[in-house]
């Protein structure tokens, strides 16, 4: 893991945290799975592993109506990803 990445493998690890001590953890099994590959892709910097990791994850926190907290650290971590120089979206924001 590099220093430009550090940030990052620590916003997933925190939203894996959030994920499994949650009230709804039990649930979200397969999300959890999802942060735990999202891990793998950032420490091997596959880029577009990271891309459809986050689609997948930010796709099942909306569905599950995640909780807004939890929601805020997806954020964060989108956002050190981007800034390590990651594409972490599949489309540009408006």
């Amino acid at each position: 893991m590099s220093e430009k990445t550090a940030a990052a493998a620590a916003k997933a690890s925190e939203l894996l945290a959030a994920l499994k001590s949650g009230p709804a953890a039990g649930q979200l099994g397969r999300l959890a799975d999802d942060v735990e590959a999202l891990q793998r892709a950032i420490s091997a910097f596959h880029m577009e592993a990271i891309r459809f990791r986050m689609y997948s994850v930010d796709r099942a926190l909306t569905q599950a109506a995640a909780d807004p907290a939890v929601r805020r650290i997806y954020d964060e971590l989108r956002r050190a990803l981007e800034e390590a120089g990651f594409q972490a979206r599949s489309h540009s924001a408006p």
